[in-house]
């Protein structure tokens, strides 16, 4: 399986999820492959703090900016994984392109702000686009950083919002703003992992996982 977190919008989460899925999967048995397909190696980076902890399970991470070394890479190693996650966005680049072309799954994560859900119509034309030239891409949004208030006028609006765009299938299954999230993701681990969990963390985690991957 590939599948790649992205958006066109900085600020949204995507490198923390895309780190806490590589990991979880990994913890559940599964050979994974990160790749970070952001310039500012910030996934990358968490991997590294993880190696030289000596962090079992071990993640494979590569670095790849560029649009056409990344699908080169994808297209010559994909058969050694089980699962291969990107990180790419920030941006509209031929990274994030790229990765579209390649992947099975686009993950859409999105902040409850309304700038936020405004940037999606640039990831929906890059889908768009991405479907002219293959099939089987299935894209799903899924609000990150949420309000933690289960009555959040912001949270209900914006995935009201979303909801309502044809290019992506809406998630409802929301991963709150949570200091968990950011706090193992900077340590190179999985919220499941820290010496103190956050159990409503580790919850809302794996059944976004669950869902993405059809675990039963």
């Amino acid at each position: 399986m590939i599948l790649t977190v992205g958006n066109t919008k900085g600020g949204v989460g995507k490198t923390t999820l895309a780190v806490q899925i590589a990991i979880f999967r990994a913890l559940q048995g599964r050979d994974v492959w990160l790749i970070d397909g952001d310039r500012q190696g910030t996934a990358a980076s968490a991997i590294s703090i993880r190696t030289e902890a000596k962090q079992s399970p071990g993640i494979a991470c590569a670095q790849y900016a560029d649009g056409p070394t990344l699908r080169g890479q994808i297209q010559q190693q994909k058969n050694k994984w089980d699962d291969i996650i990107i990180d790419a966005g920030g941006r509209d680049s031929t990274a994030l392109r790229a990765s579209l072309i390649l992947s099975d799954i686009l993950l859409v994560p999105f902040a409850p702000r309304s700038y936020d859900v405004w940037a999606l119509d640039d990831m929906a034309k890059l889908i768009d686009e991405a479907r002219s030239v293959r099939d089987g891409l299935n894209c799903f949004a899924v609000m990150n950083q949420a309000d933690p208030g289960l009555h959040s006028s912001d949270n209900s609006e914006a995935a009201s919002a979303v909801s309502e765009v044809k290019q992506f299938q809406y998630l409802d299954m929301p991963i709150r703003r949570r200091k968990a999230f950011s706090n193992a993701s900077g340590a190179g681990l999985s919220v499941a992992e820290m010496p103190i969990k956050d159990a409503k963390a580790c919850k809302e985690l794996e059944k976004l996982i669950g869902s993405l991957f059809n675990i039963k």
